[in-house]
């Protein structure tokens, strides 16, 4: 049976690298596997000419010769944010069965310009894969700026993904093209400090609870069921489609600063919850995330999705989290509270931030983290 499935996964790569191969493309074509791009967040490379991930915010930049640029992957990975040299960011989608290749510059001046591409969504039902890159006939791609010294992890569910962020108005449902995580009020916070910023997060995921789960909680896919995988899946049947959801992270490959954990939205935000068990997962997941950030300053938020009884038990949980985990050694160990959402011209799709929320809560965040991190 396993002899039967690589041989399946083997034809069916072959045909999609058939398929690049016989289209009508003109100009050099890059691989993803070239030494000059620079990827950041959780990313498999068990194929490396088909880097494959879930997580939004994971990252892709280049500096490249010539007058354009195009870009290649698997159809319908989904949405990412391109950005041209220092001109306004701007979507592409890959959302058609077909869809393989998109022009994100034409008509440029002669010369090295840069690119940085985010995953803007949360691709659990799209697996995303990276194709590379096609440039002018004769050119290629060279040395790119270095990355951000600076390094955040963000640990977190809709809120951090940028959920219906996009969105007009909070009685609107879910829309893949209304969630954006380039204007989450993490990756604004991570540009504010000039920061590189890793993400592991998916909508719905709680500490110990996933939204509107059974009162023992969700084991089998909460926060601690991900937090050490290459990628997450909800449903168990969806490692069978995406083999690399299964991989373990290295965590040598990436090593924060800072982490800021934003969870319980979920865990509470509907009735039946145990407050205990919570409690025990939240120490549970300090644990895990200690043990793969030794040297990193650990920061509990509070997201803005929470109001009256639940938001002050999800507080005094967390601060008794803190303070137990301190007065057990870790000293590391900081609390955050951003500020509720206060009115309908801040809310998105389904009551979640919009846009103007987010950058509302990144200037908290921001200003938080400059000083604890000393990032002036």
């Amino acid at each position: 049976m396993k002899k039967v499935l690589i041989l399946a996964l083997t034809a069916m790569m072959c045909q999609q690298l058939m398929a690049i191969k016989t289209m009508p493309i003109k100009g050099a074509i890059i691989s993803p596997t070239d030494k000059h791009i620079q990827y950041t967040g959780r990313i498999s490379f068990t194929n490396p000419e088909r880097p494959a991930f879930n997580f939004p915010g994971i990252q892709i930049r280049a500096a490249f010769e010539g007058t354009s640029l195009r870009m290649m992957a698997k159809p319908n990975s989904g949405y990412f944010m391109a950005q041209i040299d220092k001109a306004e960011p701007f979507k592409v989608a890959f959302r058609g069965e077909r869809d393989s290749l998109v022009t994100l510059a034409t008509a440029l001046a002669d010369g090295v310009h840069t690119v940085k591409l985010m995953y803007a969504i949360e691709g659990y039902e799209f697996f995303p894969e990276f194709w590379g890159f096609v440039l002018d006939e004769g050119k290629k791609l060279v040395d790119a700026p270095a990355l951000p010294s600076r390094k955040i992890e963000f640990i977190g569910n809709s809120i951090t993904c940028g959920y219906g962020n996009e969105g007009l108005n909070k009685r609107e449902h879910f829309d893949y093209a209304t969630e954006n995580h380039y204007y989450s009020y993490a990756s604004i916070t991570a540009r504010n400090l000039d920061a590189q910023h890793w993400v592991v997060a998916r909508s719905g995921i709680g500490a110990y609870r996933n939204y509107n789960g059974p009162k023992t909680g969700n084991p089998e896919s909460n926060m601690l069921a991900q937090y050490e995988h290459i990628g997450y899946a909800w449903k168990p049947e969806l490692r069978k489609e995406a083999t690399f959801l299964s991989e373990k992270w290295d965590f040598n490959r990436y090593q924060p600063d800072v982490v800021c954990i934003n969870l319980g939205t979920n865990d509470l935000s509907t009735p039946n919850y145990d407050a205990k068990l919570l409690k025990q997962n939240y120490h549970k997941l300090l644990k895990i995330v200690r043990q793969h950030n030794p040297k990193a300053k650990i920061v509990f938020l509070t997201g803005t999705m929470l109001y009256d009884k639940e938001m002050e038990l999800q507080r005094q949980l967390l601060n008794e989290v803190a303070a137990e985990a301190k007065k057990a050694g870790d000293k590391e160990i900081y609390r955050f509270d951003m500020a509720p959402i206060s009115g309908d011209e801040w809310y998105g799709n389904d009551w979640h931030p919009n846009v103007y929320m987010d950058e509302k809560m990144a200037g908290e965040l921001t200003a938080y983290l400059r000083s604890l991190m000393n990032w002036f």
